[in-house]
């Protein structure tokens, strides 16, 4: 185990250090794991979530022709219309996220958005890079926010028999999507304070963006709804998701070779795929099933839940903040995951409500992501669009916009959890 947790500790290290290079220190270190038997051959399938891997792959396919529709440009111009500085345009950009994102996937979020956002920028010439964090962050916070808004939220409701009304009023209270949006509201005060010398005003007065091909739109759209309808459908396969991007990106490759009838009508959309942000994350998904494999989730895990001891409220604050801190370095499913069934156990002999401890988990888990610019999937895919895009996402970068806005979702969140569910 002791390997195992220094091989990923100085991975995440050389990651932060060299951040052009991150696929490739994930992949060779996810190599390491194979290798020395940390992770046997046999669990490397199980180890990849081939549902975000789909997911990824086939939304950015349709984002390929969603721009090349020039919506994203007409988006932006009306968005443009109604705001009054490049301040408002990002918090209201961060908003627009976080309320796809409490329904969809948050990488799939960030995939639809961020060409809305770099559009902007290219219109108002202004630096997209903490335009996009921004989003990302946004969308992280809201995956929490209902039943089909993250992975995370969908395992607790199956784990605690939660429905999706659940999500807004539980056990005659105000439920945790409360807690969230407070977090949101203060959030965006965060990300109205980091533009706060962006005043520039929008200019007015430019010619609407002419679409002729809503084709692009209609099958974004479809992906949406399907990925929402999905969230409700009992038992579905884990790749239901992926899948769902994947067959619409099809469709939009038939459409494409049908109107353009050329090579180029499958190859381009292809080559719009990041294959480096895909490389990246089956890395970081081999690096984390194998530290699973050499129990160091399960300790961590206990580790939590012994420094509580028998006090319910230092119990409750552990989680919350040890799960920002654990979530920061490490995917929060398998965490997540993991301490579920502790937690039941935890409560049961406590003799308490678990429903405190579950809601604690969820936002601490799911907001950890946020501290660092490998710690959630969004984020990732985020810098990945950058990246393709020409622009380089520095550590203090993302610092800037990430730790403060976690404080600030968080806190409220961890206050108010507490005062409805002690």
């Amino acid at each position: 185990m002791t390997f195992a947790i220094i091989l990923f500790a100085a991975t995440y290290m050389l990651m932060l250090a060299f951040s052009k290079y991150r696929p490739y220190i994930a992949l060779a270190s996810g190599a390491i794991f194979v290798i020395s038997g940390m992770l046997p051959i046999g669990s490397v399938m199980g180890a990849i979530d081939f549902n975000v891997i789909l997911m990824i792959a086939g939304t950015m396919g349709l984002v390929f022709f969603f721009i090349e529709s020039k919506m994203p440009s007409l988006l932006a111009d009306l968005i443009m219309e109604h705001v009054p500085n490049v301040q408002w345009t990002a918090v209201w950009l961060s908003l627009f996220a976080g309320v796809i994102s409490a329904f969809v996937d948050n990488v799939a979020t960030v995939l639809m958005v961020a060409p809305v956002a770099l559009e902007i920028c290219k219109k108002l010439k202004t630096n997209p890079v903490p335009f996009i964090i921004s989003i990302a962050v946004a969308s992280n916070l809201q995956g929490a926010a209902t039943l089909v808004g993250d992975t995370t939220a969908i395992m607790l409701g199956s784990y605690a028999n939660m429905s999706f009304l659940d999500f807004f009023w539980y056990e005659g209270k105000p439920s945790i999507f409360f807690a969230v949006e407070l977090g949101a509201i203060l959030s965006a005060a965060i990300i109205y304070f980091q533009f706060r010398k962006e005043k520039q005003p929008v200019p007015r007065g430019a010619a609407r963006t002419v679409v002729t091909d809503y084709v692009p739109t209609v099958l974004l759209s479809g992906a949406i709804i399907l990925l929402i309808l999905a969230s409700f459908l009992p038992e579905k396969p884990d790749i239901t998701n992926g899948l769902i991007c994947c067959t619409m990106f099809a469709i939009g490759l038939i459409y494409s070779c049908i109107r353009k009838k050329s090579a180029a009508a499958i190859l381009e959309p292809i080559k719009s795929i990041d294959f480096e942000t895909i490389g990246l994350l089956l890395g970081l998904f081999i690096m984390i099933g194998g530290i699973t494999h050499m129990g160091v989730i399960d300790a961590a895990a206990k580790l939590l839940a012994s420094l509580g001891g028998g006090n319910i409220f230092i119990l409750y604050t552990v989680i919350v903040w040890g799960s920002v801190l654990i979530s920061a370095f490490i995917d929060n499913i398998p965490y997540v995951a993991t301490m579920l069934p502790v937690i039941q156990g935890l409560a049961a002999a406590l003799g308490v409500n678990p429903t405190l401890l579950y809601f604690g988990l969820l936002s601490g888990a799911t907001l950890g992501g946020n501290c660092t610019p490998i710690g959630a999937s969004a984020n990732i895919t985020g810098i990945g669009i950058l990246r393709k895009a020409g622009y380089e996402v520095k550590n203090k970068d993302f610092y800037r916009i990430g730790i403060p806005f976690t404080l600030a979702a968080t806190i409220p969140a961890y206050i108010y959890i507490w005062l409805f569910y002690c």
